[in-house]
Formats: C-alpha cells, structure tokens, sequence
C-alpha cells in the first residue's frame, strides 16, 4: 500500500487525539449500549450517579462483548462468565476464580467520557493513556443566550462526504430548493475564503442571510461546521436559524451525524420558539436532511476518485488539504511509537 492509500485509509476511519459526539444522551440509559465509533467497539453505561463510562467492548478474558452483560454501576459484568470490569479498564472480580491473576490488572481499554448538550462526547486519543484536551464548541451550544435542538441519524456513507456535504454553500440553491428557508436567492456566486479563530469560513461573495450562503469549519478539540440560514418571522423569534454540525465515524461506510439547530432566544421567547420547533418545523429540517441523506448515500462508487472540482469547490479542498496533513503527522507518531526502543549500555 503506497503513502496516499496509508493515508485515505487513515482518514476513512477519522483522525484521532479529538472528541467526537457518540450518541445522543437519550440513548444510554441502564443496561449496557455497544456501539463502533472510528472503527472502534465501545460499550457504554451510567453508573448510580448517572455518570457515563465507555471501555473498549471485549471482556478480558475470552473477547465476549461486554455489552451484552450486566450494568453493575461502577462496573460492566460479562454474559459470558461474569467478569467484572470498572469503568477505568480494571478487573474487578473473575467470581467463577478465586484469587484469579487477572483481577486488579487493567486488561481493557477506557475513554474519556464528557456528556454535554444532549449528547455523549468521548475522547478517542492517539495514545490510550493520555489526558485529553479541552473540549471547545460554538456560543451556539455554549451560552445560555441561545437554544437548541439536537438531531442525529445514521448515514450509509463515510463521514468524509457528510463533511464536504456541509461544507459546500452553493447545493442549498439546488437540492434544497423547495424549502422554507433556502428557496431564495442568486443560483450562482463567487466564493471565498476568511480565516477565523479555530479554523476558516467558506462564504459567497456578495449574499449573506438569504440561503445556505456560508459555513464556518472549526477545530477546538472537536471538529466542527457552523452555518445561518434566513428564517421567516412566522416560525417565531430568534432571528436567523443555525446549525452547529459534527459526523463521528461509524466505520469507513457509514457516519453518525449530529446537527443541532439553534437560535438566540431567552424568557417567553425561547419558550415560543421550542414549541414552534417540536410542534410544527421538526419534520421541515428532517426532509433536508433526508434530501442529503439520499444525495451521499447515491454517489457513484469512489466518487472522490473521480472528481472535477471547480471554485465552488475551494471550502472543501482547503479541508482536505488540511485533515491529510493531520494524517501524515499522526501516522508519524503512530510508526514512531512502533519503532523498538534502543538498547541502552553502561
């Protein structure tokens, strides 16, 4: 396998050392939840406190999954035999050994687990051991000025496409066309570039607040796409309507998307604007997301191999450009770390 396969088989699957959104938190509730993110089977499970866990999903022992135990609050018990494994990777018990030599020893993989949101975020680092970053995402979500909905879904596609999906402005004119809030505007733009804090806006020139007409990538210990469509005033306060995005691997043919759909309203309002969302404009943002879904799950077989890109298309393949040379440089630490230690000598 030559470099640039190396490469696009790394990026398939995601690069690591970020936090990715896993499931929603709904999702997890008291029995045990075995999920593959990035490639990786992960079981999940709240413990008395209400804390989730996540342990790579293989009991110690025999390789059964954990998640088909039981959930004994600080700990997941096997099916198989009933090994009890703590949320920090640790046997706790073999109750069918005594003084078995596995207990105590930490035999299973743990990840970092931060819940915000309403979803699940783990930590999935490079190296098992190390303290992760600080998980950094858009006021959208952080302050308590605006409100929010959180949707997810499982797309048939790798998650490289969702991202280059949101990352181009200029489809919402056309696969969108028949929507409440992307029906109007030019059908054709010039576009640019502009730096920002944590990573670069692709924008068009010359329109701003009247369809899909710019998209913001982030990279804040968690990568991210932020964009604004208009709104019309008979779907409630707030203004304009955004949408904060991630695609989490699931494995290299298929993608767990997160949007969340947000708006700038507190008091009476926020209470106006969330009954609007849930009673009236859900169903309107699940039938463009199903429009994309269709989209990417349809692409001709390696689309990206055969492509031919144009100025549209500049947003896209600056991203590109930049997750390959994240690529090279943790393919580097990854056969760096393979190396054989050298013999030291007195």
């Amino acid at each position: 396998m030559n470099d640039k396969q190396t490469i696009e088989n790394y990026l398939d699957l995601g690069l690591r050392d970020r936090w990715y959104p896993v499931v929603a938190s709904w999702e997890v509730a008291t029995s045990p939840v075995g999920i593959t993110r990035l490639g990786d089977n992960i079981v999940l499970w709240r413990d008395r406190d209400g804390q989730v866990h996540a342990l790579e999903d293989r009991c110690p022992h025999r390789g059964a999954r954990l998640s088909l135990g039981w959930n004994l609050g600080d700990r997941v018990a096997c099916w198989y035999h009933g090994v009890e494994v703590k949320g920090d990777g640790e046997v706790a018990d073999v109750p069918a050994v005594s003084n078995c030599p596995m207990s105590g020893s930490k035999c299973v993989r743990s990840y970092p687990v931060i819940e915000k949101h309403g979803a699940v975020f783990v930590w999935f680092g490079l190296e098992a051991e190390a303290a992760p970053d600080d998980l950094v995402l858009p006021e959208q979500l952080e302050s308590e000025q605006w409100s929010s909905f959180l949707c997810s879904a499982d797309w048939a596609c790798n998650h490289r496409y969702a991202i280059d999906n949101v990352m181009d402005p200029m489809h919402g004119s056309y696969l969108h066309c028949t929507s409440h809030s992307m029906a109007e505007g030019e059908r054709s733009a010039d576009m640019r570039i502009v730096d920002t804090e944590h990573g670069f806006r692709f924008e068009k020139v010359g329109q701003s607040g009247v369809n899909f007409d710019w998209v913001e990538f982030g990279d804040s210990g968690t990568f991210w796409l932020r964009l604004s469509i208009p709104y019309q005033q008979k779907f409630g306060p707030g203004g304009e309507f955004w949408i904060v995005g991630q695609a989490t691997p699931i494995d290299e043919h298929n993608t767990r998307v997160f949007f969340w759909r947000a708006r700038k309203v507190q008091g009476w309002q926020r209470d106006t604007w969330r009954f609007l969302y849930r009673n009236r404009l859900e169903k309107l943002h699940w039938d463009v997301l199903l429009q994309d879904q269709v989209i990417l799950e349809q692409m001709a077989p390696a689309a990206r191999d055969h492509e031919f890109l144009y100025q549209h298309d500049v947003g896209l393949s600056r991203l590109r450009r930049l997750m390959k040379k994240l690529a090279q440089k943790q393919l580097a630490r990854i056969e760096a770390a393979a190396q054989p230690k050298e013999a030291t000598h007195d």
